[in-house]
């Protein structure tokens, strides 16, 4: 990744945060863009003592000049775009049949949205330097998760939107990755909207037992460098349960809803 442009959104926390290290540990050179610019700036004073050129862009991925303004920014400081990392993300924990649909909006607004914005400015760069647009989703985007409708419909979305992408530039030689963690301990679950789209605070899970962000930056990041089409990760929740759904789908609907209920003040039982 040595002086490869690098765009990371969702970039103040969690995976994103935990990208930006490790791309910088492998010397690339990164636009980070969050609404968090307070954070950014932190992260840019961090990273410059370590010599990483590095620019940070307050993005709102959900509105669309905000994200051409990105890419558009990150080219004229750098003067090229070699790898887009779609990881902006919102989730959301209720029934559906309690919740407000601002609720789902606004999640398909950042997960899916945020990417298509992205992608779709970037995607003339990319193509310019054969480079790789990736999508973080989540295991959501290939089993359905109870309690989760707008977060798994967002992550069914941008896989099927980035796996067309892929498909429509075959001959063009852009790399597409779609990547999807098992749970991993980030801040996702803090920030998570309840039923009526207020934070629902502490994470419903014990954040310790899961994959580390860091963990999950590295495989992601030596997925584009070996230029995957798609990554699974963990085994039991990850590539075991997608793994099954395909062949045993009533029995990962049985298992999904049973792992989900064991939750603290799971919103169904």
């Amino acid at each position: 990744m040595r002086d490869k442009v690098v765009i990371v959104t969702g970039a103040s926390s969690g995976i994103g945060k935990a990208l930006v290290y490790e791309l910088a540990r492998q010397k690339a050179k990164i636009a980070i863009a969050s609404r968090n610019i307070e954070e950014l700036l932190r992260i840019e004073e961090d990273l410059k003592k370590q010599g990483t050129d590095i620019l940070p862009v307050r993005t709102d991925v959900t509105k669309e000049i905000a994200c051409k303004e990105l890419i558009e920014q990150t080219y004229a400081h750098f003067g090229r775009i070699d790898v887009l990392i779609n990881n902006a993300g919102i989730s959301m924990r209720a029934l559906l049949q309690d919740l407000d649909t601002m609720v789902l909006h606004k999640v398909m607004d950042v997960n899916f949205w945020g990417t298509v914005y992205c992608t779709k400015y970037a995607l003339p760069y990319l193509l310019q330097t054969k480079g790789s647009v990736a999508g973080i989703i989540s295991i959501a985007g290939f089993i359905g998760l109870p309690g989760r409708t707008g977060y798994a419909a967002s992550k069914f979305a941008v896989r099927g939107f980035l796996n067309t992408v892929r498909i429509e530039n075959r001959k063009k030689g852009l790399h597409v990755l779609v990547a999807a963690p098992g749970f991993t301990a980030s801040n996702i679950r803090k920030t998570a909207l309840d039923a009526d789209g207020r934070q629902q605070g502490e994470s419903p899970r014990n954040e310790s037992e899961m994959m580390s962000a860091e963990r999950c930056a590295s495989l992601i990041v030596k997925g584009i460098r070996k230029r995957k089409r798609e990554i699974i990760m963990t085994f039991v929740e990850g590539k075991l349960a997608v793994f099954l759904s395909k062949w045993m789908p009533a029995l990962v609907d049985y298992l999904s809803y049973k792992h989900m209920a064991k939750e603290p003040d799971s919103p169904f039982k």
